[in-house]
């Protein structure tokens, strides 16, 4: 019922406001996507990804072909539940070591959103980053306006994951518009100063000081940990209707089963166009 009146509300927000079609963008550091995840623990992926229109997801194994087979039976289940999804997995990141390599994925509901080209993996950054990020094209089905999301992993936060994120306020002139949305798990929050030449030219975080990682036992109640997953957006362009995690813990009690998914919440951000002026 909340879902319904929070997509009510929405409704209600982009007539009101004469905003274009809202759509929804996820990601999700599945921790460990590949042959760990068993029948069930996919269907319960799938249950929180069909609520989303695109899902960035990050920690797919690449070492073997688990990884992309894992996102293939998500993408069934998901296609068994109602509606038509596509995906795409990206080859292994070019990483300094086996260990470190890891997949991307996009995952999107094809009934309404489409993909405008082939996702790529950014080979200008492959030097700086030790997993360069994943870049696809999207439009809404019946609208001409596209934008990119750029899908990142940031190396790990003892490792300064600043020296690959400074790079990221580039992208609106790299790829000629300014519709740039920029997700991931980036290993350190919103706070940062890394984010302030963004922050300058727009953009804002989908959520702020909401903790997005999972402890490994719960310390008096509680059971989260780092802001460290987001999603950024030029709040010039576009406008936010809602964000948020979802957190599918919901208690100290199913903190072990949980961790069985993913040692990370994922994070959504639902938006529409201010105008449509980008046609690319």
């Amino acid at each position: 019922m909340k879902k319904i009146f929070l997509s009510f509300l929405s409704l209600c927000f982009i007539i009101s406001f004469g905003f274009t079609q809202s759509f929804n963008v996820l990601t999700w550091n599945i921790q460990d996507l590949g042959r760990t995840k068993d029948d069930t623990e996919v269907s319960f992926i799938a249950k929180i990804l069909k609520e989303h229109d695109i899902i960035a997801i990050q920690e797919v194994v690449a070492k073997d072909p688990a990884g992309a087979q894992a996102v293939a039976r998500i993408a069934d289940q998901l296609n068994r539940m109602g509606d038509k999804w596509d995906y795409h997995v990206s080859d292994p990141t070019n990483s300094p070591s086996s260990r470190l390599s890891e997949r991307y994925a996009f995952i999107w509901r094809a009934s309404k959103i489409q993909m405008v080209g082939r996702p790529f993996l950014d080979r200008e950054l492959q030097t700086y980053c030790i997993r360069e990020p994943f870049i696809g094209q999207f439009k809404i089905k019946g609208n001409g306006t596209s934008f990119h999301i750029v899908n990142f992993h940031s190396r790990v936060h003892s490792d300064n994951p600043a020296s690959e994120i400074k790079y990221f306020s580039q992208y609106q002139k790299r790829l000629q518009s300014d519709y740039v949305i920029i997700a991931g798990d980036f290993n350190l929050d919103e706070n940062d100063p890394v984010w302030n030449e963004l922050y300058n030219m727009g953009f804002s975080s989908s959520i702020k000081g909401s903790p997005t990682t999972l402890k490994r036992k719960c310390l008096n109640g509680l059971y989260l940990n780092h802001s460290i997953d987001n999603i950024y957006y030029d709040q010039d362009v576009l406008k936010l209707v809602t964000a948020g995690r979802v957190d599918f813990v919901g208690g100290c009690d199913f903190i072990d089963k949980a961790r069985t998914i993913s040692d990370h919440l994922p994070v959504y951000l639902e938006c529409a166009f201010l105008n449509n002026s980008n046609s690319n």
